[in-house]
């Protein structure tokens, strides 16, 4: 019985692991699309950031033909000013890529859909440390 639960300990404990070991990933909508956002690292980290970004359209398709741009912005804060940080995300199969590089603190992330001469936002929240 001892070996019984010291096993089923092991094994919580071991997916435990990959749960905690999970990046970022966010969903939100920006006008007809449904835009997925996943970091590699959770929380999001100081120092470069690896986004990958997929964008699916009304009906659910992928959309590979759209220039996305990533814009960072940090609020001025005591004894520092704003911050902004700005990178294109370049397509790779059905999904965009983007570094940013963030300093510790609160950031306001906005991925920018531009398709059809029409530009839409998916906004999102994240604390770098």
């Amino acid at each position: 019985m001892k070996k019984f639960i010291v096993i089923i300990l092991g094994v919580m404990l071991f997916v435990s692991g990959f749960a905690y070991a999970k990046g970022f990933e966010v969903t939100k909508k920006a006008g007809d699309y449904s835009v997925s956002v996943m970091n590699d690292k959770n929380p999001f980290a100081a120092g470069e950031n690896n986004m990958k970004i997929t964008i699916k359209d009304a009906s659910g398709k992928f959309v590979s033909d759209a220039k996305v741009k990533v814009e960072c912005s940090m609020p001025p804060m005591p004894g520092m000013p704003a911050m902004n940080h700005k990178a294109s995300a370049v397509l790779a199969g059905s999904t965009y890529s983007a570094k940013v590089n963030l300093s510790p603190g609160p950031w306001t992330i906005s991925v920018k859909i531009t398709r059809g001469g029409k530009t839409d936002t998916a906004r999102f929240s994240v604390d770098a440390q």
